[in-house]
């Protein structure tokens, strides 16, 4: 399954007057393509705070103290504001807890919805060009190189012109797309307003009508498309007007049923209008030879209906370009691929013999630098350049490695002085003692990097990256029919993101597209409204529509139901539930109530006192929970099916500028031993998806029983999901019958 999100060993801090605040300590896990993780904690648990460091809108306070944050082979926490910008709210996106605070109050809801796209737009047409000329360039270098032939030759001048031939015909392609889709979206736009007054006749409401008519007169003119709606649609749009307008003088409607109708089923007919395969109708506009045997007039493809016009484009396409391209371009893809595992295995070599240099010897930083920069090389030479998901480990893996030599250095006389600022406060708090008297304050701990783990650091970068590699070289399956037509697919990407310009207007029409799709009733009429106008659930509902809007990888949603009544929370629930299916997206869910995530996680991370102590699938956390707090999670949640007395958790988080030296929920835990106040239990695997990190999973620790409570909520919950299935089942079997 493709990673989309990996964070490694994160540590954030805040600088307060009372000191500095703990908020994340030493975190890692992995984000999924088209999976929910969620993560779920009290709050200051460090749940948000994770995730505003994800989105690049940490406090000012906050401070990063180690770790990485990888996404698309950039490390976020090392990346500047300006290409942050290119990511936030584009490819990662937020939806925030309180709506209302989200959106501007004095601003209408449409000018906030669109302002984005517009903006977001100017930015990704420079990106995409961008994007598509150096792929571009990359394949053919590697086309030339494995046909080992000179640019400036006659093969290296035919492979450009292949590529250029593509780049000028597919800029055509999005131009002749782009119009039919406007014609259609004005279809749409002119069905749902004929909808509309139709609605509003028949409950003799009708207002807005001059805006209305001209709505209907403007999207029937837009409408006209040789492949959507004919021309005769604008005079029929302005017989039904004029009867319309004279239906409206004389205040009956009954008149204008019939001729509305029929104006709104023929701009139905042009919505549900089937698509030409424009990709192959702009090579044949572009290149099609007029004396070719196989050639038609534009005359002739004009009688072909659509089905039977994509098959002869289709094949006049392959049979004259694009098989003879993916042919070529496929062999620079593999040349690339190849290349890549030759250059792995060189790197596999050099790392297996230079990790030894920070293993044995003494730490020289000018020898472990040199040797950093050999490795390096040889990774950067063994990247495969085409390959479209890119590796995060490799891409970062330079950034990584320097940054944990340097720490190991830095950290040398940084503890030496952190020891002595720590010895001379604590000199004087004894002296004061030592008086009679008691301090009003706690001496701050010596914050003492551990030499040996930071050392180790620099290894397990290394390491990691070799195993990887190991894994890549034993196990290389690859697929170049797959590979060639996800570079295709890649370029026509870029291409369309390039000649995509969002004007005011489809803007507009993206934004009320988006507003239907969450479920908002009448969104031309709600796009002119204020945040004031709105209900909790609705604006909560605009939110969502706007973090939708750039269609991006990643969705993180923080807390999104917390101020939002029980009946609106399963709604919302729901809707992020439909919108990930729709769109395979991957999503971090935050909230502090187990309860909404039975039904919207894959995969759960329980946080407490900045560290995940407990994380595994749904099944693993509701029916086999480890870990006391997770257990102390599910004792609190409300549970209809009994009288029980819901459990309290004992006592208050710990104060995170003074975290405890062992485990953080010993203080409130009645199963806590004398190892948990004096260490920190490490990350135990109970199976390969559930891990806990408790003291109680040690083999030599006593056995404790799941509390009865917790084992009776489970089992309700097992049979109440039997239910369901079984359920569930049977209107599958009611259905196979009826059919």
């Amino acid at each position: 399954m493709e990673k989309k999100l990996e964070v490694k060993n994160l540590r954030i801090s805040f600088r307060t007057d009372a000191g500095k605040v703990q908020a994340v300590r030493d975190i890692s896990f992995d984000l999924y393509k088209g999976e929910t993780l969620a993560i779920v904690g009290e709050s200051g648990s460090g749940k948000s705070v994770t995730n505003k460091a994800i989105i690049g809108i940490s406090a000012n306070n906050a401070m990063i103290e180690s770790g990485e944050i990888l996404y698309d082979g950039m490390d976020l926490l090392s990346i500047n504001e300006e290409e942050f910008h290119k990511l936030r709210g584009d490819k990662i996106s937020m939806i925030f807890q309180d709506p209302l605070s989200a959106l501007d109050p004095i601003n209408r809801i449409g000018g906030q919805m669109t302002e984005a796209m517009i903006l977001k737009n100017r930015a990704n047409r420079r990106e995409g060009r961008k994007a598509f000329n150096s792929m571009m360039a990359n394949l053919l270098n590697h086309i030339n190189i494995s046909e080992n032939v000179d640019k400036s030759s006659e093969q290296g001048k035919e492979n450009a012109r292949k590529c250029r031939d593509f780049n000028t015909f597919e800029i055509l392609h999005l131009k002749l797309e782009g119009a039919f889709s406007d014609a259609q979206n004005a279809a749409n736009v002119g069905y749902e307003e004929c909808h509309d007054l139709l609605f509003l006749i028949e409950k003799n409401a009708v207002k807005d009508f001059k805006y209305t008519i001209n709505q209907i007169r403007k999207y029937a003119k837009k409408s006209v498309h040789q492949y959507v709606c004919d021309s005769s649609i604008v005079e029929h749009a302005e017989q039904t007007i004029a009867i319309l307008k004279e239906c409206y003088s004389k205040k009956d409607w009954s008149e204008a049923v019939a001729p509305l109708s029929l104006l709104e089923q023929e701009f139905k007919l042009g919505m549900d209008k089937p698509m030409p395969n424009y990709f192959a109708y702009a090579y044949y506009k572009t290149f099609a030879n007029p004396t070719a045997s196989d050639y038609l007039p534009q005359e002739n493809l004009d009688e072909l209906d659509v089905s039977e016009l994509n098959i002869y484009l289709r094949k006049y396409l392959d049979e004259n370009f694009m098989l003879d391209f993916i042919a070529t371009a496929q062999k620079g893809i593999l040349y690339s691929h190849e290349k890549s595992i030759e250059l792995k295995k060189v790197a596999i070599e050099k790392m297996n013999s230079l990790r030894t240099v920070y293993i044995e010897g003494e730490p020289n930083k000018k020898v472990f630098l040199q040797t950093a920069n050999e490795i390096i090389d040889a990774v950067n030479d063994s990247i495969d350049r085409l390959q479209l998901v890119k590796d995060s480990l490799a891409y970062t893996f330079s950034h990584s490695l320097i940054r944990a030599i340097n720490t190991y250095f830095d950290a040398i006389p940084a503890n030496k002085k952190e020891q002595e600022r720590y010895d001379k406060e604590m000199a004087k708090y004894n002296a004061i003692v030592a008086k009679g008297k008691t301090p009003n304050y706690k001496v701050i701990p010596a914050k003492i990097v551990d030499l040996d783990v930071a050392k180790d650091n620099i290894r397990a970068i290394i390491d990691r990256l070799l195993n990887k590699y190991i894994k890549e070289v034993e196990n290389d399956h690859f697929d170049i029919d797959e590979a060639s037509v996800a570079m295709i697919d890649y370029l026509k990407e870029k291409a369309q993101i390039v000649a995509h310009k969002v004007t005011k207007a489809m803007a507009k029409e993206k934004a009320l597209n988006l507003m239907e799709e969450v479920g908002i009733p009448e969104p031309r009429r709600r796009y002119r409204q204020y945040p004031f106008e709105f209900s909790g659930g609705m604006r909560q509902r605009i939110v969502i529509a706007i973090a939708l809007a750039a269609n991006p990888d990643i969705l993180i949603c923080d807390e999104p139901t917390t101020a939002l009544d029980v009946t609106i929370q399963a709604q919302i629930l729901e809707l992020i539930n439909k919108i990930k299916k729709e769109r395979n997206l991957s999503i971090i869910f935050i909230t502090h109530d187990l309860g909404v995530v039975a039904n919207m996680a894959d995969r759960v991370a329980v946080m407490y006192a900045g560290k995940i102590v407990e994380t595994g699938t749904v099944e693993d956390i509701f029916y086999h929970p480890a870990h006391p707090y997770t257990w102390a999670l599910l004792s609190s949640m409300p549970d209809l099916d009994t009288n029980e007395k819901l459990e309290a958790i004992p006592g208050t988080p710990p104060n995170m500028i003074y975290p405890p030296k062992g485990d953080a929920f010993a203080l409130r835990n009645k199963y806590a031993m004398k190892i948990d106040f004096e260490q920190q239990p490490p990350m135990f695997e109970i199976s390969e998806t559930h891990k806990a990190a408790t003291w109680l999973l040690h083999p030599d620790a006593p056995k404790v029983d799941i509390p009865k409570q917790v084992k009776d909520r489970i089992e309700r919950m097992k049979k109440m999901a039997e239910e369901s299935e079984s359920s569930g089942a049977d209107a599958n079997d009611g259905d196979d019958l009826d059919n």
